[in-house]
């Protein structure tokens, strides 16, 4: 996948993490040495965001060559072989941590996505992620959840009315926020709507809601939230879900899980970057 931006987004952090030197490499005496190093996972896991790992060597020198070993998306056992990579030692020593840093965090994020898949792919549910993204690597998260297995809530603000608690106290209510939101919007825009309870669900579906989101609903209620609305309009549950939960919730026959912590709460995998001698 090309990323938008990428090159640009690439130079802003080579320069967060490199203002005007590498203290320690521009003091050595490499000369125009030529090494190669294994990049190698050091733990199981699914493997995410390999254009982007060559990018960033090939942004501090496009002469690098890059071998990958694995595909986008594959599942890497300990100690598998991920890529080599071979080019100038100076720029190598000054691109590794950036790219191991990217490369790391989204393998994590497809890797925590690929554990929740799997924990659901008996029901018929969607496990998507929310806005709760780090700041700048929105789009390099989301993509990693796709690679995951799971699949993307909306990107921005922008890109989709979901009327959560906050604004249906500024409006004063579910009818009225659903029906000042609908009179301005064409046809090819849905509606979410936020609920807690079984009788805000009715009034959502009854102002002309086309998804309604179960917030923190305990599983009896989500099942009779199925059972009333379930043909009527897309139920996604959402707040606090996690592996030990997950199952139990795609069980009530919800369309939709959506899970801040594919974004928020993975760990990044280990992987490891080692010159060869």
């Amino acid at each position: 996948m090309k990323f938008l931006g990428l090159d640009a987004q690439i130079d802003k952090w080579l320069v967060e993490d490199m203002p005007y030197m590498d203290m320690t490499t521009d003091l050595l005496d490499l000369d125009d040495r030529i090494t190669s190093a294994e990049v190698t996972a050091k733990e199981a896991g699914v493997i995410a965001g390999l254009e982007v790992f060559k990018a960033v060597f090939e942004r501090v020198n496009s002469t690098f060559q890059l071998e990958f070993f694995v595909k986008e998306g594959q599942y890497v056992d300990n100690r598998k072989i991920i890529a080599v990579v071979k080019g100038p030692a100076k720029d190598m020593l000054k691109a590794e941590r950036l790219a191991l840093n990217l490369l790391q965090r989204m393998s994590g994020i497809a890797t925590l996505s690929y554990k929740f898949a799997k924990s659901v792919d008996t029901y018929d549910t969607k496990i998507v992620d929310t806005r709760k993204t780090t700041p700048g690597l929105r789009q390099f998260e989301k993509y990693a959840v796709r690679v995951g297995g799971c699949f993307n809530h909306r990107y921005s603000l922008s890109d989709a009315v979901m009327i959560k608690d906050n604004h249906i106290k500024a409006a004063g209510g579910i009818t009225n926020a659903v029906s000042s939101i609908k009179s301005k919007i064409g046809h090819t825009t849905s509606i979410e709507v936020e609920v807690t309870n079984i009788e805000e669900l009715n009034e959502a579906v009854k102002a002309g809601a086309d998804i309604v989101m179960l917030d923190n609903m305990p599983l009896e209620m989500m099942s009779e939230a199925v059972r009333i609305a379930g043909d009527k309009v897309v139920l996604e549950a959402s707040g606090g879900v996690n592996l030990d939960t997950v199952r139990g919730i795609a069980a009530t026959g919800v369309h939709v899980i959506s899970v801040g912590a594919l974004t928020h709460s993975y760990k990044s995998m280990d992987i490891s970057m080692n010159i060869s001698l």
